[in-house]
């Protein structure tokens, strides 16, 4: 193992552990006894240049490259789609971070940024591991960090609430997960993807094969919060500090995913032969239906349950919470027909071939979870303006909204259409290629069924989004005080909801840079 290509490989993760350590330092040395605001706003300032270099980092990296263990094995993607993932989780990392500037629950700043930082690169390794160890350290440093961050306002016993509900739930998981990853272990004897899928090719799958897949979707389902898993969701959503809570809801969200389409496009396929061409996920379905199924199931189940609960919420917070696991179903039907490259052209390496059915299946699949990520930021901070401004996160808090700060609402009303899936902003075009794709890489009258009912249950989402829309515009507001917001949290919302419009009257910018990337 060569240490200094581990180093390189690292490289973004440690940019922000690093500054994780400098924010620790600054804020318990010589910003001791300095203003809240201003040990806020330097914290805060510290992780987005974190978060800045990271960046830097991660684009150095090329656009495919991987870091070996050893002959045949690597542990790390660096590049490719990891790249994507990776660039995004920065990027919303340093969008939360703006938007901590403004808020005031907690006095312990510097240790709230370390721990976002510290969190942040654990999305970074799950975006880019290719080993069963590190997507687990991966995804334990992830979790561990939005536990702590969940149960960051001390003085609210929700916060209390929430975080011991999500630490239970995780704990579960992660006993799911590892157990799934030991009986891989068993399996194949290596920890190694690439092992792994070359020994589940080479003797089919076994009893043991589907207990252990069941196994990693339970431990993954949680981390996406798809039903049955998704238990954690509102209580979290509503408990956390808003600016944790967005970061649950969008980092932790595009890392999660990423590992699933990791899973999807390299490993757990039975029918990858090796053999040089393409197979596809849906010829897999017909052959061994329990794979296929289980995702199909867990897809629907999430669209239903996220849409058809949401409809009676009276909290924003919980609305938000069951929209993404409304949208975890949209994104779970993308990636269970997704068509998949064999073991030997993923994991080795492959490049003109590279452009086929399974890549725009994954660009359509990483284009909705950073839109939807970006866009779920601004709803947050949003609803936190709103929430510090009445004392309450209900739905008629935002009553009036446009006469008490005509921008904040008018932010409002693009990211919940977006979220609704109203062109031409961007979340029209994340849905429309996500299910396009879909369509697309499968036949039959199941895929067509399933779609016809996200597009279904789409409409049913604009319903109950339309509801605080309708406070914020229509209904009459019982306290005309202006609402407030601090002229940086008001700056960053804008340039979200420009981003949102942006993206959605021209999609081929953010289309384009993703499918610049190699698999």
């Amino acid at each position: 193992m060569n240490y200094i290509d581990l180093f390189r490989a690292t490289l973004p993760e440690t940019a922000l552990e690093v500054a994780a350590l400098l924010v620790l330092v600054l804020d318990l040395s010589l910003l001791r006894k300095a203003a809240l605001k201003a040990r806020v706003a330097v914290a805060a300032l510290l992780g987005i240049a974190g978060c800045g270099a990271a960046l830097w980092a991660v684009l150095l990296q090329g656009n495919q490259g991987l870091f070996f263990k050893g002959t045949g094995e690597f542990l790390l993607a660096t590049g490719g789609y990891a790249a994507v993932a990776q660039a995004g989780i920065l990027v919303l990392t340093a969008l939360t971070l703006l938007l901590l500037i403004d808020s005031v629950f907690t006095r312990h700043v510097g240790e709230y940024v370390a721990v976002v930082l510290m969190a942040a690169a654990g999305g970074l390794l799950i975006a880019g591991a290719r080993d069963l160890l590190v997507i687990f350290v991966g995804l334990e440093l992830l979790s561990l960090g939005l536990y702590i961050l969940t149960a960051f306002a001390k003085s609210s016993g929700k916060s209390a609430e929430a975080a011991l509900k999500y630490y239970l739930f995780g704990g579960m998981s992660a006993a799911f997960l590892l157990f799934g990853f030991s009986y891989f272990y068993g399996l194949s004897g290596s920890t190694n993807l690439a092992e792994i899928q070359r020994a589940i090719a080479a003797t089919g799958p076994s009893p043991l094969f589907y207990v252990a897949w069941i196994l990693v979707v339970a431990g993954l389902g949680f981390k996406v919060a798809a039903v049955p898993f998704h238990l954690w969701a509102p209580d979290t959503y509503e408990g956390a500090p808003a600016p944790a809570a967005a970061f649950i809801a969008s980092v932790s969200k595009v890392a999660s995913f990423a590992l699933l389409l990791t899973v999807s496009l390299n490993w757990l396929m039975p029918g990858a032969q090796g053999n040089g061409s393409l197979t596809y996920l849906w010829g897999v379905y017909q052959t061994w239906p329990a794979l296929a199924t289980i995702l199909l199931v867990i897809a629907a189940a999430s669209m239903m349950v996220g849409n058809l609960a949401a409809l009676v919420q009276v909290s924003v917070r919980r609305l938000l919470a069951y929209s993404a696991i409304a949208h975890a179903g949209y994104i779970l039907l993308g990636i269970a027909v997704h068509p998949v490259y064999n073991w030997h052209e993923s994991l080795i390496g492959f490049t003109q071939n590279a452009r086929g059915p399974a890549a725009l299946s994954a660009n359509a699949v990483l284009y909705y979870i950073l839109t939807y990520g970006l866009t779920t930021i601004g709803a947050f901070g949003v609803m936190d303006v709103v929430e510090r401004a009445t004392g309450s996160d209900r739905m008629d808090a935002f009553l009036g909204l446009h006469k008490r700060n005509p921008v904040l609402a008018a932010v409002l009303l693009v990211l919940f259409l977006s979220l609704a899936g109203i062109p031409p902003l961007v979340g029209f075009w994340a849905k429309f290629n996500l299910f396009a794709a879909v369509l697309g890489n499968s036949g039959g009258v199941v895929p067509f069924a399933l779609v016809a009912l996200a597009v279904g249950l789409s409409a049913v989402s604009l319903y109950y989004y339309l509801q605080v829309l309708k406070r914020a515009y229509v209904m009459p507001a019982v306290d005309e005080t202006p609402i407030k917001a601090h002229p940086v949290t008001l700056t960053v919302l804008v340039g979200i909801a420009a981003a949102v419009v942006l993206l959605g009257c021209f999609p081929a910018l953010l289309q384009g840079w993703i499918g610049s990337f190699r698999p």
